[in-house]
């Protein structure tokens, strides 16, 4: 029974979702209202709903039970009882590394088709490693912190006396178990929740002290935190279109004390001459709206539900904002143009764009292939603006 009581749980709840709100926002609210479920029912149903998203659009024929049982068995290494019920002859082999997993599913299933796992591959990147990338999303991306270089030990050595498993990634980054509670163990402002591939994009900003930066989509202000610990005695503008977000960067830029920047609501899709006309930037940090498919493994069930006409929406959302914001930039000054997408006309198809619309020359360029470490897909360039 506990099987079955398992599988309807489940079912409840991907009949609910429609994809309007991210599963990690949705499922808080649907147990909240659904108290009923203990702890064990929450944990279980939250394994299952985002073990069948990880499987995106592969052996769609099946039924939605079948498809459970095998993205639960290629995305754990504990046995659940749907495995258990529905894919007998594989419980045993449910320590074998994902390789060998896909390998049994491909001989059990021979129209699994790993491409189907990530239905909108004709736009990748060229770079993307595809295979590695579509397997990616059986593994949960791990939690990244971002920690002073000076702190990272006795940090390290405090999260291992307590119990937490961790990684130390070059001087200030550090990996965890993706679900690790940090708030009652590190004191807050010693460390920021930042993912492996954004923090590696700071190694393209290179600030000079008195510099004047902007960072036009600022969001909750993780770029210009980084900026802040690569240089901290700079002039700051933060932007973004939502006040909700404005607000939460002030407590983060509290924590970490900043307190000495400038913050201003803006649309950058309208011309904001009568605000910024005065303003003229020694770098500029486009942090970009994006359809974010890097970070798919974190919300998998964009596989699902992205709508694939978005790719465009985005790319032209991308071109009007470089294009009202580059004329701030002093001549000879670095825009750092970032997305966390995987797609080429969000990455370099844009920087194509800027380079033949706009005065502006490509330094270099990158695709983070976070799928190699566990972590986000991301992109940034680093242009120059002409001199007049």
């Amino acid at each position: 029974m506990r099987v079955e009581h398992q599988l309807r749980a489940f079912e409840q709840i991907l009949n609910r979702y429609d994809g309007s709100l991210p599963l990690h926002r949705f499922l808080p609210a649907y147990f909240k209202q659904n108290k009923q479920m203990g702890s064990s029912d929450r944990r279980w149903a939250t394994r299952h709903i985002y073990s069948f998203f990880r499987l995106g659009r592969a052996l769609s024929k099946l039924t939605i039970e079948e498809r459970l049982s095998i993205s639960d068995f290629l995305c754990h290494d504990t046995l659940s009882p749907v495995v258990g019920k529905n894919l007998p002859d594989f419980s045993e082999e449910i320590l074998l590394p994902l390789e060998d997993k896909l390998k049994l599913v491909q001989s059990k299933y021979p129209d699994f088709s790993l491409e189907e796992v990530f239905p909108f591959n004709a736009h990748l990147s060229e770079e993307i490693n595809k295979i590695d990338f579509y397997t990616s999303f059986f593994k949960q991306p791990d939690l990244f912190i971002r920690v002073a270089e000076n702190a990272a030990g006795e940090i390290v050595s405090t999260l291992k006396d307590n119990h937490i498993a961790v990684k130390q990634i070059g001087t200030t980054a550090l990996a965890l178990p993706n679900g690790t509670k940090l708030e009652t163990i590190l004191k807050e402002g010693l460390y920021q929740v930042q993912d492996l591939s954004s923090q590696h994009t700071g190694t393209y900003f290179m600030p000079n002290k008195y510099d004047k930066w902007w960072d036009c989509c600022a969001a909750s202000g993780g770029k210009t935190l980084l900026l802040h610990s690569l240089e901290p005695v700079i002039e700051l503008l933060v932007s973004d279109l939502r006040e909700s977000v404005l607000v939460n960067l002030d407590e983060r830029f509290r924590l970490a004390g900043i307190k000495k920047y400038h913050k201003k609501e803006l649309d950058l899709l309208q011309n904001n001459d009568q605000i910024l006309h005065h303003y003229a930037f020694d770098g500029i940090i486009l942090d970009a709206p994006c359809t974010g498919s890097g970070t798919w493994g974190r919300t998998p069930e964009m596989l699902s539900f992205f709508e694939e006409r978005k790719i465009n929406y985005f790319a032209n959302i991308q071109k009007g904002i470089v294009q009202n914001v580059v004329k701030y930039l002093k001549p000879g000054k670095p825009l750092i143009y970032i997305t966390c997408s995987a797609f080429a006309q969000e990455n370099e198809d844009m920087v194509k764009h800027m380079l033949e619309t706009l005065p502006l020359t490509l330094e270099k360029m990158e695709l983070i292939k976070g799928y190699e470490n566990n972590a986000d897909t991301m992109f940034v360039a680093r242009l120059i603006k002409k001199q007049e």
